[in-house]
């Protein structure tokens, strides 16, 4: 999908400038940058309530989203590892690829369970999904390494939405964020040219950060999280690169040793934006990334000032309406010779 990318490491003394001008001296159309990390953007909440409301606030309802069951396109998931086996997940189609790069320490399994089941959560779990009935390949890009937190370094995300592309992904959750990186951005760019829809969470740094990435990336959709009265997530990160709001404050998600627990962040607003994503391509299969873009961002309910703004986007993502209703029946007529023959019905094919 892009050029191929290697991890190299600084001789002592050079630094990153110089070490690009190495790199352009080789080869001047090479992208050279710091491995930087990424991270998860969830965190421990309170929470009253069945999974806070959440499913009402965006227009969410089962039978609306079992009419698209058949058509709905596959769904990639960057994150941590995933409990296959949580009670949530236990049957559903959750294809895990094999980890990038060489990393022994395996990273934890919260997060990832928590992301998946809120796509494709079985129906009838504690924690059911938006898409229940969809298919996901999974990528653990992130390690724990030296007892720190889970995080995932530039190589691994790219080879991760490498396998995801080779797999004709159409969706990609990316419920995680870090710093600007010009290797990612590329493989992001590499991605959308392949017509994948990249969904990220827009970071958890509060009103005065700077941008969180690759959710600031051009074509990116950069979701941020509300609570259950649509007020913003206080740790959500704003800026004009914002597109939508979805619920992510005190979320009821599954995790690996427990069956539910309310969880707050951006990450877990970024499934209902892929979710709706899903819905509508599975009724337009043929439709561009930037047709989808606009379609979920009109639909969208207007959320703080009129219009998009830094703070909301262009508001809070709507999923009714976003999976079309099967076409009609073919039109049936009755046809008779004179009263008391035998009489034909013959199905036609509705004209438009």
């Amino acid at each position: 999908m892009a050029p191929q990318v290697v991890r190299l490491q600084l001789p002592r003394g050079m630094s990153l400038a110089q070490a690009r001008r190495a790199v352009q001296r080789v080869n001047v159309q090479a992208s050279a940058d710091l491995d930087a990390y990424y991270y998860p953007d969830g965190a421990a909440a309170d929470c009253i309530g069945p999974n806070c409301e959440a499913a009402r606030l965006v227009g969410w309802a089962q039978p609306q989203v079992g009419r698209c069951g058949a058509a709905m396109p596959l769904v990639g998931l960057i994150d941590t590892a995933i409990d296959v086996d949580h009670e949530a997940l236990k049957g559903q189609a959750i294809e895990i690829l094999d980890r990038p790069g060489s990393r022994s320490d395996k990273s934890s399994r919260d997060h990832g369970t928590a992301i998946a089941a809120l796509l494709v959560g079985r129906a009838g779990s504690r924690t059911p999904g938006l898409i229940p009935q969809a298919r996901v390949l999974a990528v653990d890009a992130f390690h724990k390494e030296r007892g720190v937190a889970d995080r995932a370094d530039v190589v691994s995300l790219v080879a991760a939405i490498e396998a995801l592309a080779d797999r004709e992904v159409r969706i990609i959750n990316l419920s995680l964020s870090g710093p600007p990186n010009e290797v990612l951005k590329k493989a992001v760019e590499a991605a959308r040219a392949k017509g994948i829809v990249l969904v990220a969470a827009a970071g958890n740094g509060g009103a005065g950060a700077e941008p969180s990435y690759p959710a600031a990336y051009p074509g990116v959709i950069a979701v941020t999280a509300v609570d259950r009265k649509l007020n913003i997530y206080r740790r959500a990160t704003r800026g004009p690169y914002i597109d939508l709001a979805a619920p992510g404050v005190e979320i009821l998600a599954a995790g690996s040793a427990a069956p539910g627990a309310p969880k707050s962040g951006t990450s877990y607003a970024v499934p209902f934006v892929s979710a709706a994503a899903a819905l509508a391509l599975a009724s337009h299969p043929g439709m561009t990334i930037e047709d989808l873009q606009a379609k979920l961002e009109r639909a969208a309910q207007d959320l703080g000032a009129p219009g998009r703004d830094a703070t909301f986007g262009y508001g809070l993502v709507q999923m009714a309406g976003l999976c079309a209703p099967p076409a009609d029946p073919p039109a049936v007529a009755t046809f008779y010779e004179k009263p008391g023959d035998t009489w034909l019905r013959t199905q036609l094919k509705a004209e438009p």
